[in-house]
């Protein structure tokens, strides 16, 4: 069902024999049906057998698919979208692509920046306003 490598970006490419997939049966309500058909997909791919993917790319990967990380190098991806395996086989294709071009992408850096005089003023007064709010409560003697 998997022709030729998964290309998700140019020089980024994950070989078939890489990948590994099985049909297993979906949960969740369907009747009789559910019983009988394994329609839901579980691809695996070896994040070391990608090839051109960087230092860098990879660690993003890894953070990106943490909770889809078997062990420190396997990523299972699974799809039950719909009632049929190949469509659910082509949506797992598609969710590994998303998530190799997504690694690839370098972030944007940070610059840090200085809050406004008027949000220092603004946050302040509120204290202030608060501060005495809390103040009135307060129990005197005089009172």
């Amino acid at each position: 069902m998997i022709e030729g490598p998964l290309i998700a970006e140019p020089g980024l490419r994950v070989p078939v024999w890489a990948l590994r997939w099985k049909a297993v049966r979906s949960g969740g309500p369907g009747g009789q049906n559910v019983n009988k058909v394994a329609s839901k997909v579980e691809l695996r791919v070896t994040i070391a057998c990608i090839e051109g993917l960087t230092e860098q790319a990879g660690a993003r990967l890894r953070a990106l698919a943490k909770t889809r990380l078997v062990g420190d190098d396997e990523l299972v991806i699974t799809s039950e979208r719909t009632r049929d395996q190949g469509r659910n086989l082509e949506d797992a294709l598609a969710k590994l692509r998303v998530l190799l071009e997504a690694a690839q992408r370098q972030p944007r850096p940070r610059r840090p920046t200085r809050p406004t005089r008027g949000s220092v003023e603004r946050r302040l007064s509120a204290k202030q306003r608060r501060g005495d709010t809390k103040a009135g409560r307060r129990w005197s003697d005089e009172g």
